[in-house]
């Protein structure tokens, strides 16, 4: 009786040292995506407020400098050679 008692606590702390390591794998694996996601979750809010800046840029030019966008017949594309 003693002997079943004391395999079936070894097999418990064996599945429960298993089950701790696959938890504690599980959690770091989610803490890297955690820090990832946040990282990318930055960089967009970076952009975001990159396009706003790039916004107000437009609309002072068009308010304080008169400029405008110019029509596209009016576009002239210049290629410079290094040769």
């Amino acid at each position: 009786m003693l002997l079943v008692a004391v395999l079936g606590s070894g097999l418990s702390i064996v599945y429960t040292t298993h089950q701790s390591r696959f938890a504690f794998n599980e959690l770091q694996e989610l803490k890297d995506q955690s820090n990832q996601l946040e990282t990318e979750w930055g960089q967009l809010l970076i952009e975001q407020s990159t396009f706003g800046v790039e916004g107000r840029i437009d609309q002072k030019a068009a308010e304080q400098l008169q400029m405008q966008v110019p029509e596209l017949s009016k576009i002239v594309m210049v290629e410079y050679d290094r040769e």
